[in-house]
């Protein structure tokens, strides 16, 4: 008998779709990592929302655990890496919660404005302090959306409403995109530093952690006031509260922490007359909950029944042949690749390429493969279910074809990609079942293609090769293998390196070396 556990409070109507599968579905909550561990071990399914961690302990003790199922977006409590290297599929329900999370963040900025929870909690003390809670109007305001994605995006139809200039900082969103919704398109700094109210919307990625610190804080407005219902830890909370207990702007509402429930240090924040908060509840509506509920209970017994995969975090590779089967994870590694190439610029044409003996072939997967790649670092997850969507969201176009005829490898994957007018191509291979990177642009070379690596463009001159290998040396990161590729009087360096090439030396490489472009890159699993 297939067994199911829920191990975080769900929707009746989710759990009707379970218990009508006849199926075993049995609902323990509120378990702690030692009791989960205790029990899963039974189940073939976990259905969880954010209220459950499912730790590599937690994994390494679900010896019949085929899937787990999040009923939400974000799988921050999943170690997705362990799932995957045990075979358990994680699946989530990505767009199920966007509307409540967009009109939550409308809420909070509104209930920030007009002191509504302050007041709210002064009547029922008795009191009437009018003049104590005046608050601020919207109208003729600036709102400035820190990534206007889906949400983003819903968040700026909403509050156009309310006669708001609607400003935006979103790297990989084109200007037409933005355009359309109303919100003009800017650098985080003006965001920052213009902006009356600002909320939100990026995903948590080691490039967005702490992208608000009391750095940010001391460029804002006096009367700046900012709301984040995305997620914990793109704000600084330690700056947070500085900045709010030293008046440095005027308030925040706050959906989201770092640590949930928050811990003894982080209470100091709720002593602060100028924070709204609320514990998480930006998809905490019924209509949501719901959704999410239905979702994530359709698409697990589709799985269970069927071997149907759908919002797959970690989907695996799909039927292919033996020939095309280990080019899936080459093509995910170009995609990112292209992303890390256009930084943060918006893509707008993708265009990939099967040379040789994949020409032909089912390579629809290949594909999406590379736009998962290149996503990864832009939205922090996709899958094989909403990477071409999102992609197309974006705006970027994605384009197939074949080409019979590859010169120098039996099998070549080329990328063509499009930003801000510039085009780049790579190209790219499996020799032996190792990922290669064979060229980029003009210049061709042979390098293996994973962890850390760096690549160099420069004025073909003796000793770059030295320049580069000895400042990497004096700061103790060790090159694994070089290639360079020469094209007239150009040169091209890519390496793999044990560890990532800090900021300051790739400035120090630069300021020696004549290079037309550096830049550090990394392909960890």
């Amino acid at each position: 008998m297939v067994k199911i556990l829920v191990s975080d409070s769900l929707s009746k109507e989710g759990l009707e779709i379970l218990e009508n599968s006849g199926y075993q579905v049995d609902v323990k909550t509120g378990m702690s990592e030692d009791e989960l561990c205790s029990v899963i071990g039974d189940y073939d399914c976990l259905i969880i929302r954010s209220g459950t961690k499912v730790t590599a302990k937690v994994i390494e003790a679900a010896d019949n655990l085929r899937i787990i199922g999040r009923a939400g977006v974000g799988v921050d409590n999943i170690d997705v890496p362990a799932a995957t290297a045990k075979g358990i599929l994680v699946m989530n329900t990505p767009s199920a919660n966007i509307l409540s999370a967009a009109e939550h963040s409308c809420a909070m900025l509104l209930a920030l404005a007009r002191n509504i929870p302050f007041a709210h909690e002064s009547m029922h003390k008795g009191e009437w302090k009018r003049s104590k809670f005046t608050g601020v109007e919207m109208n003729g305001k600036i709102l400035g959306i820190i990534g206007v994605g889906r949400v983003g995006g819903e968040v700026a139809k909403r509050m156009k409403a309310f006669n708001m200039t609607l400003i935006g900082y979103d790297p990989f969103l084109p200007k037409e995109v933005a355009d359309a919704i109303g919100v003009r398109l800017t650098t985080l700094e003006e965001v920052i530093t213009t902006a009356d109210f600002m909320t939100i919307h990026t995903p948590l990625l080691p490039e967005t952690r702490n992208m608000i610190s009391l750095e940010q804080f001391k460029m804002m407005k006096p009367n700046a006031r900012i709301a984040n219902v995305a997620r914990g830890g793109i704000v600084n909370e330690d700056d947070l509260y500085t900045a709010l207990k030293e008046k440095i702007i005027a308030g925040a509402a706050f959906d989201v922490w770092c640590n949930e429930p928050l811990t003894e240090d982080e209470a100091k924040l709720l002593e602060l007359d100028n924070l709204v908060t609320t514990p998480h509840l930006g998809a905490s509506t019924v209509e949501a909950q719901e959704r999410v509920a239905v979702e994530i209970a359709e698409h697990a017994i589709m799985y269970l029944k069927d071997d149907i995969i759908s919002n797959a975090i970690n989907a695996p590779r799909g039927k292919l042949d033996a020939e095309t089967e280990p080019f899936v994870v080459l093509a995910e590694r170009m995609g990112s690749l292209v992303q890390q190439t256009v930084g943060n610029h918006p893509l707008n044409k993708l265009e990939v390429s099967y040379c040789g003996s994949l020409a032909g072939k089912p390579t629809k997967l290949l594909t999406v493969s590379a736009v998962i790649g290149y996503l990864k670092n832009v939205i922090g997850t996709a899958n094989t279910i909403n990477a071409l969507p999102v992609a197309k969201s974006k705006g970027v176009e994605v384009v197939e074809n074949s080409n019979p005829e590859s010169k120098d490898y039996a099998s070549v994957i080329q990328m063509k990609f499009t930003s801000q007018g510039v085009e780049h191509s790579i190209r790219g291979t499996v020799i032996g079942g190792q990922n290669r990177l064979v060229g980029f642009d003009e210049f061709s070379f042979d390098i293996p293609f994973y962890g850390h690596m760096m690549f160099v463009g420069y004025d073909d001159a003796p000793g770059v090769i030295g320049i580069v290998g000895n400042n990497l040396g004096k700061a103790g990161i060790n090159v694994g293998q070089m290639s360079v590729g020469r094209s007239g009087k150009k040169a091209l360096m890519f390496l793999t390196v044990d560890h990532e090439v800090p900021a300051n030396i790739m400035s120090t490489i630069a300021a020696e070396v004549p290079t037309d472009y550096i830049r550090a890159v990394r392909f960890v699993e």
